[in-house]
C-alpha cells in the first residue's frame, strides 16, 4: 500500500484532538501524520507533543502566530513524504474509516484525486444555512470549471502528493478549499467523489465557519478562473 500522509491542521482543538488521533489509529492503512497547530490560544499545541509518545510517527509544528487553515496545510505538506495525502480536521466530523474507500481509486490507478462527499453520503448535523451556502459555492464551482462535483467544501480532498505540491497553494484561510478544487480542476485532474460520514458539531462545540467566509469564497473563485490565483 502507499504511504498516506495525513494532514492535520489544528486550532483550539485541545477537548477533540486526542479522541481524534485515538480514531485515526484504527486504521492499519501506512500513515505519517503531521499535526499543525496553527497558534491555539488553549492547550492544543501541548496536548499534541505530550501525544507524541503514543504515536511516534506524529510530527508536530506549531505557528508562532495565528495564520489560517490554509496556511496550516501548507505548513503540514511541506514536511509530507507519503505518495498520497489527505486533510483531516482535528475536531470529531469527518470519520477517518473512511480512508480506505478514499484512497482506493487511486492506488488502483483510476484517478489522481478523490473528494469525500457529505451529501452523497450520511450526515448529521449541517445547519441549513451552511448546506445551502455549500451548495451554491459547489454550483459555482461547477459553473465555473465546468464540473460536475457535489460538495466542493469537504474536508476529505485527497490526492497525489506531486499534485498538491504542483499547485503552489496561497491561500491562508477557508480559501485553501476553493483554491485546491479550482488548480485540480485547471490541471485537467478528475474529481472523484466517494460517499463519507459527517457528524457536523455545533458553533456551541467550536464550529469555525463563518458566513463571511463564503462571499470570500465566491470571490476566490472568480479570480481563479478568470487570473488563475485566488
Amino acid at each position: 500500500m502507499m504511504l498516506l500522509s495525513v494532514l492535520i491542521p489544528c486550532y483550539n482543538e485541545a477537548a477533540t484532538i486526542a479522541k481524534m488521533l485515538e480514531r485515526l489509529a484504527q486504521i492499519t492503512i501506512p500513515m505519517q501524520w503531521i499535526a499543525v497547530d496553527d497558534c491555539s490560544r488553549d492547550a492544543t499545541y501541548q496536548v499534541l507533543q505530550q501525544l507524541t509518545a503514543t504515536y511516534p510517527h506524529m510530527q508536530v509544528v506549531q505557528h508562532r502566530q495565528n495564520s489560517g487553515k490554509g496556511a496550516a496545510i501548507r505548513t503540514a505538506l511541506a514536511h509530507a513524504t507519503g505518495e498520497i495525502v489527505i486533510i483531516q480536521d482535528a475536531d470529531l466530523e469527518y470519520d477517518p474509516h473512511d480512508f480506505y474507500e478514499l484512497i482506493k481509486p487511486i492506488e488502483a490507478g483510476l484517478v489522481n484525486v478523490v473528494f469525500g462527499s457529505r451529501f452523497m453520503g450520511r450526515h448529521t448535523g449541517m445547519y441549513f444555512w451552511n448546506a445551502i451556502g455549500n451548495k451554491g459555492l459547489t454550483f459555482l464551482t461547477n459553473l465555473l470549471f465546468n464540473c460536475w462535483i457535489s460538495d466542493m467544501e469537504t474536508c476529505y480532498k485527497v490526492m497525489r502528493t506531486d499534485i498538491m505540491r504542483s499547485m503552489n497553494l496561497v491561500s491562508n484561510d477557508f480559501r485553501i478549499e476553493a483554491e485546491i478544487t479550482a488548480k485540480v480542476l485547471m490541471q485537467g485532474e478528475r474529481i472523484f467523489e466517494v460517499p463519507i460520514t459527517y457528524l457536523g458539531r455545533t458553533y456551541e462545540e467550536g464550529k469555525k465557519m463563518h458566513p463571511k467566509y463564503g462571499f470570500l469564497t465566491v470571490w476566490a473563485l472568480f479570480r481563479l478562473r478568470l487570473l488563475g490565483r485566488p
